[in-house]
């Protein structure tokens, strides 16, 4: 079964073609950092415009790259939800009008399942997919999400959020920490490559919620600790202060998220950890979680990069798995900017109710 994603939550307009394996035949995203790189951070109401202009031009290239025609695809996966409620609305009416027009069934998918289910896609020249076997313990950081979460199927309802952040995600920290410094946006890319060449020991930052027992994050107050650095130190012109201090923020956020993340794994009892969403790109992150996988004798999978940050394919997986059950939104698709994933709420856990 071949699948076309569409993929608008957010500020990248993005289309793709995969197989219901997971083999990636064409994966385009078209990204509006330019854009919105001015104001240091996104315009909803800019994000929308652009998705308009962009997206018709983004399928016929997914299309085209996957040398296939319009009516040789199988369905239509969208995203619906969570996101900015303008720009989840310019893909879902384009889904909608070209399942119409085609007569091909069309699902809407959760852009937080098709995160945790990226891990399942493969790429062409990539040594596979990775698979991991189900259940698994998936941690989620983006700019707009950061949770943990239990997955044992490819159903919303088989998936549970063990804990989420209180506050801001932590891609949003990355962002605002950066936009703090002066170092433009997006800030993840550029405080991981300052931090990897500096020293975390060299500016005292606490670790979010040390200590806590719950699953939850919090990265607010890390951020204003920043700002009181800034304030009494100044802001740090020249590059090794700019260094260490990029290295002790990042390895507060790292830190934190890591250790959660592990800890779940082990108190849930899976083998498999799953790191995904744009933060999983951050290398100290990927370096710090091989490190503790092994130590407590987990299995660590991480997409590659190009999965990582939002994309198509991980959407038009998602929704071949809808596909294949027989299910179809047409004319029922409804956009929202809240997940449908379920909080667990058994005692013990680290959930909210």
């Amino acid at each position: 079964m071949r699948v076309l994603g569409i993929e608008t939550s957010c500020d990248e307009t993005a289309a793709a073609v995969v197989e219901s394996d997971g083999r990636v035949l064409s994966d385009i995203v078209h990204t509006q950092i330019q854009l919105h790189s001015r104001y240091g951070g996104i315009v909803p109401e800019l994000a929308s415009r652009d998705h308009l202009r962009s997206i018709s031009p983004v399928v016929e290239r997914a299309l085209e790259e996957a040398g296939l025609e319009r009516t040789q695809i199988d369905g239509i996966a969208v995203t619906c939800q969570p996101g900015l409620t303008g720009a989840l609305l310019v893909g879902v009416q384009f889904a909608q009008g070209l399942a119409w027009a085609l007569d091909k069934p069309v699902v809407a998918v959760d852009h937080l399942m098709g995160h945790l289910l990226a891990a399942y896609l493969e790429y062409p020249k990539s040594p596979g997919p990775l698979s991991p076997q189900l259940p698994f313990v998936g941690l989620l950081a983006s700019g707009g999400h950061t949770a943990i979460y239990r997955v044992e199927g490819f159903e919303p309802h088989q998936i549970f959020e063990l804990g989420a952040t209180r506050d801001d995600a932590a891609g949003e920290a990355f962002d605002k920490v950066a936009k703090l410094l002066g170092l433009g946006y997006p800030g993840g890319p550029i405080i991981d490559k300052l931090a990897f060449e500096g020293n975390p020991e060299a500016v005292s930052l606490s670790r979010p919620m040390k200590g806590k027992a719950s699953f939850e994050f919090s990265f607010s107050g890390l951020k204003s600790e920043v700002a009181r650095h800034v304030q009494l130190h100044g802001p740090p012109g020249d590059e090794p202060r700019l260094r260490d201090l990029c290295a002790a923020f990042q390895n507060a956020v790292v830190t934190s998220l890591i250790s959660k993340s592990v800890r779940a794994a082990v108190e849930e009892g899976v083998n498999t950890l799953v790191l995904c969403g744009g933060v999983a790109a951050n290398r100290g992150l990927r370096e710090g979680a091989e490190l503790a996988a092994k130590k407590h004798g987990l299995t660590l999978l991480i997409p590659p990069l190009r999965a990582c940050t939002d994309n198509a394919a991980m959407i038009a997986f998602a929704g071949a798995q809808k596909l294949l059950t027989g299910q179809n939104n047409s004319g029922a698709l409804r956009v929202s900017p809240r997940t449908v994933l379920e909080r667990l709420t058994r005692k013990g856990s680290g959930a909210r109710g």
